[in-house]
């Protein structure tokens, strides 16, 4: 196996898939003076980046020929596939000791699929999903969960800062993966106690700024109350992470849940109610639109 790239000043960056997460993240690596090439299926999303001083390329395989890291952060597992395996992916691109990391949520399996296929070619593939939504994002405080090879990590450890402030290795291909879901579920938990509890506020006659103010720095104090129950209260439900894609998240970690023999009822009702959102219009809203559907349940 073939010794991974060295991270200097002037190493150069891949970056696939400019959304609301990957925009922004892409962003501090540039200010920090890397060179960037990107890519994204809709190029309008990727030109605040080229304003910068990015180059783009046409495929994701152009990306990862001319690129020593790249990063990648798109939807659904199906969009990973495709930009790591199909003929002009990821991977026919990638060469011996270039690294490629995909931070999207997606199914540990795949993970473990994309990092045999960098291994057969002498290159790495780490799987490092995020947490921390797009105000994590924008502020570089995201958290970072990595799985795959140790040397590799450490390679790519100076461009993780860039972009979070918590950031482990959890260990092989697909546990940065099966952490996420770790998370998920946490978030899928705290987010119906949030909504709820407003709802609660509300129908009480209470204030339900001040209600937060009372609670958030006690026991029920959590990230969900500092940064989604503000919006809430605003009728913001502009997506810091979208519903669409929450569900593919649970969806993912009831799957590997149920392959471990492992039930987790509470998730599979919060992703109930987060299908009726959907089937409601609110796909593409924010998380925090769960709230919608709670307060339609209770009418």
């Amino acid at each position: 196996m073939s010794t991974p790239v060295s991270v200097t000043q002037n190493t150069r960056i891949g970056w696939i898939g400019t959304g609301v997460m990957g925009l922004s993240m892409c962003g501090h690596l540039l200010a920090a003076g890397h060179p960037a090439t990107v890519y994204n299926r809709t190029r309008a999303k990727a030109e605040p980046l080229l304003a910068r001083g990015a180059e783009w390329a046409d495929t994701p395989r152009a990306v990862a020929s001319i690129s020593d890291v790249v990063f990648t952060i798109v939807g659904y597992p199906a969009d990973v596939r495709s930009v790591y395996l199909e003929p002009d992916g990821v991977l026919a691109g990638l060469s011996a000791g270039k690294i490629a990391v995909d931070m999207t949520t997606t199914s540990p399996s795949l993970s473990l699929e994309i990092a045999a296929a960098a291994e057969k070619i002498g290159a790495y593939a780490l799987d490092a999903p995020v947490s921390g939504g797009d105000v994590g994002a924008k502020n570089a405080t995201l958290s970072i969960m990595a799985g795959g090879d140790a040397t590799a990590f450490e390679a790519v450890l100076p461009l993780f800062r860039r972009m979070g402030r918590i950031i482990t290795r959890q260990g092989a291909a697909g546990a940065g993966q099966h952490t996420k879901m770790c998370n998920q579920i946490v978030i899928a938990g705290t987010m119906i106690g949030v909504c709820e509890s407003l709802l609660y506020a509300v129908r009480a006659g209470l204030d339900p700024q001040a209600t937060l103010g009372a609670i958030s720095k006690g026991a029920a104090g959590c990230w969900t109350i500092d940064n989604l129950a503000p919006r809430i209260l605003k009728g913001d439900y502009a997506p810091g992470f979208m519903i669409d894609h929450f569900i593919k998240d649970m969806g993912i970690a009831l799957e590997e849940g149920a392959r471990m023999g492992v039930t987790l009822p509470g998730l599979a009702l919060v992703r109930e109610l987060y299908e009726s959102c959907a089937r409601h219009g609110h796909g593409r809203d924010g998380t925090q639109a769960l709230y919608l559907a709670l307060r339609d349940l209770a009418a």
